[in-house]
């Protein structure tokens, strides 16, 4: 495996648009540090995010990795590209011939995909701690290293999309055509939960037991927004009298779903690969 992996990522860093595009995703990672110095003073209206307890522990796991999740679409074009070049360059046919499994060649995207999910996981782990030490009022070791499912999540998640890339540039060849097809899918999903919840069950849970099993759905249920948690936004709620009853733990169900989903998709790659004829 540790073979088929080096193969992949030799591919990705000898392609110099793949090798932009994870430089960029990785320096934009890293420019989630600068919310700290986000400053808003509008008569007298001042706002100061460090200050409202972004960075706090336990509360910056689920922050970092809700921001961190939005750019998972600069390395979701690298895994499409990945997957175009192959036809483009004659590259998979190449690999064939040499010797190389329809098997082991799903398998060495696959592994691409999990050390994409897993380094980027490292990366939001080692930065939060970073930003929290900095910034946190509380530093013991017990609220440190609470609420760490958080990250879990994310990586389940980067694995559900990044599969699902795989997929669609295994299916439509073409790296352009596959990120249309996502956001074409995306634009149906949220159609059909318009429906359903607005139109078919307004007025019970039922849509929502329904979508939760949604692709793109269920991999956004893993982390929802944490911003409804700030103090400040509850107080504005409480206010002008919204009470919040937003859910934010991580469920092993949601877990599950993409697991199953990741695993659907690879599986998908490989029958779609092993019926075509190179």
């Amino acid at each position: 495996m540790k073979r088929l992996l080096s193969i992949e990522l030799q591919k990705i860093w000898m392609n110099k648009a793949s090798r932009v595009l994870t430089l960029t995703y990785f320096i934009l990672l890293s420019f989630i540090a600068l919310i700290a110095s986000i400053n808003f003073n509008i008569g007298f209206f001042k706002l100061h995010l460090a200050e409202m307890g972004v960075f706090n522990f336990p509360f910056i796991w689920h922050f970092n990795t809700y921001i961190a999740a939005w750019l998972k679409f600069f390395l979701a074009i690298v895994i499409v590209s990945m997957m175009a070049n192959e036809y483009s360059y004659g590259t998979l046919k190449q690999n064939l011939i040499d010797g190389m499994s329809k098997k082991e060649f799903i398998l060495s995207k696959f592994l691409t995909v999990l050390a994409f999910a897993f380094a980027s996981t490292v990366y939001v782990f080692v930065m939060s701690l970073l930003l929290g030490y900095s910034f946190s009022s509380s530093t013991e070791m017990s609220i440190v290293f609470s609420k760490m499912e958080y990250l879990l999540a994310f990586f389940v998640k980067l694995v559900g999309f990044f599969s699902f890339c795989l997929f669609l540039g295994i299916l439509v060849k073409r790296s352009a055509f596959a990120l249309g097809f996502l956001l074409v899918w995306n634009i149906i999903e949220g159609i059909a939960k318009g429906i359903l919840s607005f139109t078919v069950f307004p007025e019970n849970n039922i849509a929502a037991a329904i979508t939760q099993f949604f692709p793109l759905e269920s991999m956004s249920n893993l982390i929802v927004e944490p911003f409804s948690k700030l103090s400040l936004i509850k107080t504005i709620g409480t206010q002008i009298g919204v009470d919040d009853v937003t859910d934010f733990s991580v469920h092993f169900l949601s877990i599950l779903i993409v697991v199953a989903w990741s695993l659907l998709f690879t599986l998908f790659s490989y029958k779609l690969l092993k019926s075509r004829d190179l």
